[in-house]
């Protein structure tokens, strides 16, 4: 038997098909329930041709039917293809098209948008919209478990946005994705390695640990945790959009243990609605909040630490590009520390590996089990997973330093990439959407500092002669026919002119420099 998750994921609900792994709002299922309801999506997708390999969009909010389509794909050995909810349809288009998908399953919510965008991507041959069509469809459909034998190497295809550039689908191997982004369904320990394995420590998990998971599973580090729980007998707790309150009282409801989070821009307002409350709510039963996607910034630490006595407080490291890296430790002088993965190495320009206690500053990477590719992009894949002395590994864009022990030193991004709330916004795209407006003559975009989110988008813009009565709201509105809402610039500073190199290189450091203040 195979790591194959889909694999996994059956012999667990066949060791323990009566417990409850997913709740959301008024529904909970079993693992008896959600096999069998994904046995017949899996099924209905093989009806309408979808073949293994295949790519199949998954464009809803967080729901029982995106977790379904999960593993119907896995299933029958097709590609899950992760859609961002808040995309607008030129960016839709370019993720449609570019992941090569065959079908579409899609909430009635953002039915209108993406059926306007199917017509521009001749290889989507089936939508299937959540709500009554997709209950029809599944009842028409057979539940019996019948597909054919899977592989290690079947795929797992993540969109994410990079650093750079448009949205890029980061492709695992099954196998890999196992080990690297579901940590060998083991979160304190070594890896389970051999299904036997998994199951026999899922069927022990008689206490699980509760876990609500806030962000959405469009996003990498959302799915991570999902299917690990699943293959480690846990549930998981989702709710559809985030609202604080709803959140106190889903820790009272259903004892929750512990919350994913995306750094202060979702664990702010849980902290101020805790105090707000003022006791209203039982959330005795919290004692972990971990973030992923975004760091916690330290005040805010020590206030949930005041709020919630005995509260654990995890900052993870990871990426689509390379899984689930460690926990960050921050030392007392503000230091940030990697220390929990053997497999995170540092490396110079040139992939070669950098000396542990060398003081050098390369990127940081992760060798061993990691991804294979960006689909179908060989010029980034080579950039970024370079394989050296045939060993295949995954450089980030995160720079350190390596001490003599191993442990690794965080430095910080080495792109411009801003990270607002665990979103992921790349200046070029919305320099080039201010671009659009006629008033504009030139534009950099940076990120500027934020209580809440971390990062904002900010830019700074130079105004064609003539424009002078243009005011900066109009400017930041115009994009919002070219971008999604939070890659909209939040502050504008208009200058007589934009600072460039004599090359017309763009000088970020002046423009964060200018936007930091506003």
């Amino acid at each position: 038997m195979t790591l194959n998750v889909a694999d996994l994921f059956e012999a667990v609900a066949d060791a323990i098909p009566d417990r409850t792994p997913l709740i959301l709002e008024e529904r909970r299922l079993t693992y008896r329930e959600l096999e069998l309801r994904s046995n017949r999506l899996a099924h209905h997708l093989q009806s309408v041709g979808v073949k293994p390999g295949q790519h199949v969009g998954i464009h809803m909010r967080n729901c029982v039917e995106y977790v379904e389509a999960l593993l119907a794909c896995m299933k029958i050995r097709a590609v899950p293809i992760n859609v961002n909810f808040r995309y607008t349809d030129v960016e839709l288009a370019y993720v449609y098209t570019n992941s090569k998908m065959v079908a579409l399953l899609v909430e009635d919510e953002f039915a209108e948008i993406a059926l306007g965008v199917v017509p521009q991507c001749p290889e989507i041959d089936h939508v299937l919209i959540v709500g009554d069509e997709y209950e029809t469809a599944l009842a028409a459909a057979s539940d019996i478990r019948d597909f054919e034998t899977r592989s290690d190497d079947d795929h797992f295809i993540i969109y994410t946005g990079g650093t750079t550039g448009m949205p890029k689908g980061v492709v695992w191997r099954h196998e890999d994705f196992f080990f690297a982004a579901l940590s060998g369904a083991n979160l304190s320990g070594p890896p389970r390695r051999s299904l036997e394995e998994v199951v026999d420590a899922a069927i022990a998990n008689t206490n699980p640990t509760v876990l609500l998971l806030i962000p959405p599973l469009m996003h990498g580090a959302a799915i991570y945790s999902l299917l690990t729980a699943f293959l480690m007998g846990a549930p998981r707790v989702l709710t559809r959009s985030f609202d604080p309150l709803d959140v106190l009282r889903l820790v009272e409801a259903e004892k929750i243990t512990g919350i994913t989070v995306v750094g202060d821009a979702i664990a702010r307002p849980i902290a101020d609605a805790i105090a707000d409350a003022d006791g209203k709510y039982d959330i005795s039963s919290l004692k972990l909040i971990g973030s992923g996607g975004a760091l916690f910034s330290p005040n805010l630490k020590e206030e949930l630490k005041s709020r919630i006595p005995g509260l654990v407080i995890k900052d993870a490291f990871g990426a689509s590009e390379s899984g689930n890296d460690g926990v960050v430790e921050f030392g007392e002088d503000g230091t940030k520390r990697i220390r929990s993965n053997p497999n995170m190495i540092l490396v110079d320009e040139e992939f070669r590996r950098i000396e542990p206690g060398s003081d050098t500053v390369g990127y940081i990477a992760r060798a061993g089990h990691v991804p294979l590719a960006y689909f179908d992009d060989p010029e980034k894949s080579a950039a970024t997973f370079p394989v050296v002395d045939g060993v295949r590994m995954a450089v980030l864009g995160d720079m350190g330093t390596m001490e003599v022990d191993g442990t690794i030193v965080l430095l910080g991004r080495g792109s411009m990439c801003i990270n607002s709330g665990g979103e992921k916004v790349y200046p070029e795209e919305v320099e080039q959407a201010l671009k659009t407006h006629p008033a504009v003559f030139d534009a950099l975009v940076a990120g500027a500092p934020d209580a809440r989110f971390g990062e904002k988008v900010a830019a700074v813009v130079q105004i064609r002669p003539g424009f002078e009565d243009v005011e900066p709201d109009a400017l930041s509105e115009h994009c919002r026919i070219h971008v999604a809402g939070y890659k909209i610039p939040r502050s504008i500073v208009l200058v007589p002119a934009i600072l460039r190199s004599p090359s017309g290189k763009a000088d970020y450091r002046w423009a964060k420099e200018t936007v930091a203040g506003v």
